[in-house]
């Protein structure tokens, strides 16, 4: 039986939930969150929908004793009004720590033994977090990370090119935050390096890394939230880890030469991260991902 339990019933995580209930992903769904009426009332309105979808899904206002048995374990609840108000992920690190510890303490006493996923901002340091407290091993706990960046990116280079963003292959590294960048010197249009079309077409790419990590805030300025992407994007990392696809992605897993969780390439399947992939970088990017790695370990300090 596929199960999988969603921490926190905000935009995310009920948009979370709305894509794997009506792609009938799992057979059992537990939703959890502090707001017991709201709670109640999400799981309601998903039970009210079942006999228009063509998958049943048995779907639970739960507990963490019912996520013992979960394959999977999202963490989605955060503070987006915080992030909004200072364009930094950053600044919802103490409100979240504040609600981290109980909830992995309760899940460490139901005996999950699952993969966690991480979707909680600031990403790269609730991860680490979340690792520690719930004692599971640094395969089976990770975060979204950059994956959303690069999907960001890759929106950006199609239309800048005129191609479908699935015509586009590379990733954004490093935190999701402020020292993100692209890996400009592996990605490619058409299997073709995106530096040497943009000469020959004397098409501008400089502007994009920007335009990339301005995204998500454009998307808060206009609505308050980000939700539809970023529930795709975990839902395409669920599918791998539930059909052991052992399918490549970007996201922030545990690196040891750099000491925390950051945004790198690996397969993923039924047990979370299944292997490391190493990203070839040329002199600058290496430079970079080493900055962008003392960001994540300095900021993370500073809450300790």
């Amino acid at each position: 039986m596929r199960k999988i339990g969603i921490i926190g019933m905000g935009h995310v995580g009920s948009t979370l939930a709305h894509i794997i209930i009506d792609r009938g992903m799992v057979d059992e769904i537990v939703l959890l969150d502090v707001d017991q009426k709201h709670l109640t009332a999400e799981s309601l309105d998903f039970r009210d929908a079942q006999s228009f979808l063509t998958h049943h899904t048995k779907i639970l206002a739960g507990s963490y004793r019912d996520l013992s048995d979960a394959d999977i374990v999202v963490s989605t609840f955060g503070n987006v009004n915080l992030t909004a108000k200072t364009g930094d992920r950053f600044a919802e690190l103490k409100f979240n720590l504040e609600q981290i510890q109980a909830m992995a303490d309760q899940l460490k006493a139901a005996k999950f033994n699952g993969v966690f996923l991480t979707i909680t901002n600031p990403v790269d340091v609730i991860t680490s977090v979340y690792q520690k407290t719930l004692g599971l091993s640094k395969t089976q706990v990770f975060g979204t990370g950059t994956y959303l960046d690069t999907s960001r990116l890759k929106r950006e280079i199609g239309e800048r090119f005129d191609v479908d963003p699935r015509a586009v292959s590379g990733f954004v590294v490093g935190e999701h935050g402020d020292s993100q960048f692209p890996a400009w010197s592996s990605i490619k249009v058409l299997e073709q390096p995106i530096l040497k079309i943009a000469e020959e077409r004397d098409i501008d790419v400089t502007d994009l890394e920007q335009a990339t990590k301005r995204a998500a805030f454009d998307v808060i300025d206009g609505k308050g939230y980000t939700n539809i992407a970023i529930a795709s994007a975990a839902a395409v990392l669920i599918d791998m880890i539930l059909t052991d696809s052992h399918g490549e992605a970007i996201v922030s897993r545990y690196n040891d030469k750099l000491g925390c969780y950051i945004s790198l390439p690996a397969i993923i399947g039924r047990e979370g991260i299944v292997r490391e992939i190493h990203l070839p970088l040329n002199r600058a990017e290496t430079a970079k991902l080493k900055t962008s790695a003392r960001s994540i370990n300095e900021k993370t300090k500073l809450f300790e």
